[in-house]
């Protein structure tokens, strides 16, 4: 098990405030770790959003590797932002050589490039640095993509938050994805962190996903780069949103009916019954299995959260206008929305997939057995 912490405002916010709120949730992981994704960036990458942003971790050497590879495909560094790193009495993170958050010029010959030529290179070179650095663990590389920082260390969430400084110097952003790990089935790796990133879309998860060994040899199969890894059994979360989205262009709500299909009398009720029955024939290999909370963010910024088929991990959506939370517990909504009305909190229910799009003004609830929306606004 582990703790999820979202937050998505209208205003610039500190990554320090999804950790505090994890603090609140302790008892539900075990302080193994910390998994940020920021989008949306503020302070010194608010005018440098159309820059791709490298986050990785290297040794001495790989860091020389990594320089050298990055020059000899024509990138070059045009912003760097180094963690004040701070280590005291009693902290139990190891320290590594590099933490690098370098934002890049596009090779020239990719300045009139399509936005999907640019997407595909991004992908390569993180694929490509990945496997330069994976033998001898001298590159680990997260995201490399614009207007995204990631950052992930081995330790207490708060420990690691104050580590990076995120405490003195934060990166602001307007969408923040934080989990506390407890990795149960794997070693710790920070391949297996959460969350997970390809092409602008990612996941966090609270759960097990049993049906993990079919999924990723489905998705394997595709023939799609960035469809590797799986050093976790939830990073199929975001590779499915993507294959979905991206791939299939089905909007986004299909995502649950593609991870948790109808039943086929539940299916009726739907106008488009003989379309989800097609597609549950045709992606069944898709379909998770356990108990999992999904928080996700979709291409265009909109956050979402929805559960499994017997919904056995708990979740919560609640805020004010400007600033909503998605939290596995109340007790971290609380301690990041403190002022909000309880009375519009959202538990979801095995049927539901609960929204906010950028700008936090309302809370969407799309309801996959009737395929209505209610919305709670917050203004």
């Amino acid at each position: 098990m582990c703790r999820l912490s979202a937050l998505v405002s209208a205003e610039y916010i500190s990554p320090m405030e999804p950790i505090l709120a994890l603090e609140t949730m302790k008892e539900g992981h075990d302080g193994s770790g910390l998994g940020l994704i920021m989008r949306d960036l503020g302070g010194e990458f608010e005018s440098l959003k159309e820059y791709p942003v490298l986050s990785a971790i290297t040794t001495h050497d790989g860091y020389h590797t990594l320089q050298d590879y990055m020059v000899d495909k024509g990138f070059r560094v045009k912003h760097r932002w180094e963690p004040r790193l701070k280590v005291t009495p009693g902290m139990k993170i190891q320290k590594r050589d590099k933490y690098l958050v370098n934002l890049y010029e596009y090779p020239e010959s990719y300045e009139d490039a399509s936005s999907e030529e640019k997407a595909l290179l991004l992908t390569r070179t993180r694929l490509e640095l990945r496997a330069l650095g994976e033998a001898d663990k001298s590159i680990t590389v997260f995201s490399f993509w614009p207007d995204v920082v990631t950052l992930k260390e081995v330790g207490d969430p708060l420990e690691v938050g104050e580590f990076f400084g995120l405490d003195k110097n934060p990166i602001t952003a307007k969408t923040v994805f934080a989990q506390g790990r407890q990795n149960t089935n794997y070693a710790i790796n920070l391949y297996a962190c959460h969350p997970f990133f390809i092409q602008g879309y990612f996941t966090m998860t609270n759960g097990e996903n049993t049906a993990f060994i079919p999924i990723r040899e489905y998705l394997g199969s595709r023939g799609v780069e960035g469809y590797v890894g799986y050093n976790s059994d939830s990073e199929v979360f975001a590779h499915i949103l993507h294959y979905t989205r991206k791939k299939l262009g089905y909007p986004l709500n299909y995502y649950k009916d593609v991870i948790t299909p109808l039943k086929g009398e539940e299916m009726a009720r739907r106008p488009e019954a003989s379309t989800l029955e097609l597609m549950k024939r045709s992606l069944r290999m898709l379909t998770i299995d356990g108990p999992n909370c999904v928080i996700g963010c979709d291409i265009d910024g909109t956050v979402f959260m929805t559960q499994d088929a017997k919904k056995l991990r708990p979740g919560v959506v609640g805020g004010v206008n400007g600033r909503v939370g998605f939290m596995s517990e109340v007790c971290g909504l609380s301690e990041a929305v403190p002022g909000r009305d309880t009375s519009n909190d959202v538990f979801p229910m095995k049927y539901d997939l609960v929204m906010v799009r950028p700008g936090a003004k309302e809370i969407e609830v799309w309801n996959q057995l009737n395929g209505s929306t209610s919305t709670i606004s917050l203004g």
